[in-house]
């Protein structure tokens, strides 16, 4: 058995004990750990950003933890295991691609074909079907916007003014309007998010009148 296959083993096993000998890690449930998976996706982001690989290892240890945690947990009443979360990743990452793992050729428009075969799989009809909820207003945006050019919706572009910044002029510019909104008494997050409905409006008529 290769090393990396050898340590997941171990660590499933380790989670294993835990689950049995430990009590705070007994007690807890699906739902008790969405923090710590929100807090732990979040040190990986912050690890990448920092440029630390020993930093790195260690929090995406962590995040991996967490996986291990939720298959164990569902393991425990037989809903489902790890060998069945690693199982359906593989498959599905063989399924849309094709063109590495089949003949066909590989498409023009990579994201495009990506997301047409998702909405494909999960039987979607909108290019909004499946963006999650509580994503931030900014990290909604992107997806808003990358959904609409890959389903082939044009959105107005943005101003001039806007079009000409520079990603350091850019970064700067959402905290100065971040900073006008507390100014005016308004929450820059509820001010943002009320502008990507807006989008999502915008998309959603486009559809319609296909």
């Amino acid at each position: 058995m290769s090393d990396h296959l050898a340590e997941l083993d171990r660590l499933v096993a380790v989670m294993h004990r835990l689950r049995s000998d430990c009590p705070w890690d007994a007690q807890q449930t699906h739902e008790s750990l969405i923090h710590y998976l929100v807090e732990e996706t979040m040190e990986v982001v912050e690890a990448i950003e920092a440029g630390a690989d020993d930093q790195l290892v260690e929090e995406l240890g962590d995040l991996l933890l967490q996986v291990i945690f939720h298959a164990e947990i569902a393991a425990e009443t037989g809903r489902f295991t790890i060998a069945e979360v690693a199982r359906g990743i593989s498959d599905k990452l063989i399924a849309r691609h094709p063109y590495v793992f089949s003949e066909a050729e590989v498409p023009a428009d990579l994201m495009g074909s990506w997301e047409q075969a998702k909405a494909a799989e999960k039987h979607r009809t909108s290019a909004l079907d499946g963006i999650p909820q509580r994503l931030s207003a900014l990290s909604r945006a992107h997806k808003v916007i990358g959904r609409a050019a890959s389903h082939g919706i044009t959105l107005p572009p943005p101003s001039a003014a806007v079009s000409e910044l520079e990603q350091a002029e850019l970064g700067a510019a959402f905290v100065h309007l971040a900073q006008r909104a507390v100014e005016l008494g308004l929450d820059p997050e509820q001010v943002a998010r009320a502008a990507v409905r807006e989008v999502e409006a915008q998309i959603q008529a486009a559809e319609q009148s296909r």
